[in-house]
């Protein structure tokens, strides 16, 4: 599935998952803690980029949250694309967990029971990640310079910002390397591509 631009259209703004790391594997809650890709999530990050530079919709620029794993995917996808690889946001960087960073599923259901994610260990929660997240957004949104932009962020983030944007969206686990694209339309959001990852199914998928 590809997205083609025309003319008319309005402001589209490309949201990406960054590719697998050691945690992810594991199970383990990242949020802001800074993992680096791993050797699978680099090969997902050039499969996403070769899949980019064989549509017809051009990009801008790209942005990333300034952890490491977002910032490694967005510099293969930048230097695929020729784009420029815009300075790292803090506003996309994934929700803050407390004390939950660094746990596996095991650990939290034997510490904190199944609703681990109503649990008071320090999370920071929805509405805040979402208003942070929704900053970045009108703000893309409205720079005549880079009306196209490209987004790697981070998957509870992201579950919350598009839910946000567009509330009739499948609210769905969003898988490493997912690229989604939102386009604005007046005040409104609408959903073009959601959650797809596509691009790590093909023949050969990251060889580079």
């Amino acid at each position: 599935m590809s997205i083609e631009r025309k003319e008319g259209l309005g402001v589209r703004l490309g949201l990406i998952r960054h590719g697998r790391t050691d945690w992810n594997a594991l199970g383990k809650i990242q949020g802001q803690t800074d993992i680096a890709l791993n050797a699978e999530g680099i090969r997902q990050a050039h499969a996403l980029a070769a899949r980019l530079s064989n549509e017809e919709m051009r990009w801008d620029g790209i942005v990333t949250s300034d952890l490491s794993r977002a910032r490694e995917t967005g510099r293969i996808i930048a230097q695929k694309l020729g784009i420029p690889l815009l300075p790292p946001d803090s506003r996309l960087r994934e929700r803050y967990y407390g004390a939950i960073e660094g746990t596996t599923d095991a650990e939290r259901m034997e510490k904190w029971g199944p609703d681990w994610r109503k649990s008071d260990s320090g999370q920071e929660t929805d509405e805040a990640v979402r208003s942070r997240a929704l900053s970045f957004v009108e703000e893309a949104a409205s720079s005549p310079t880079n009306p196209n932009i490209l987004a790697v962020t981070h998957g509870s983030l992201l579950a919350q910002l598009m839910q946000a944007m567009c509330s009739n969206l499948e609210d769905k686990p969003i898988v490493n390397m997912s690229f989604s694209v939102m386009e604005r339309v007046d005040q409104d959001w609408k959903p073009l591509l959601h959650n797809c990852a596509l691009h790590l199914e093909q023949p050969h998928a990251g060889r580079h």
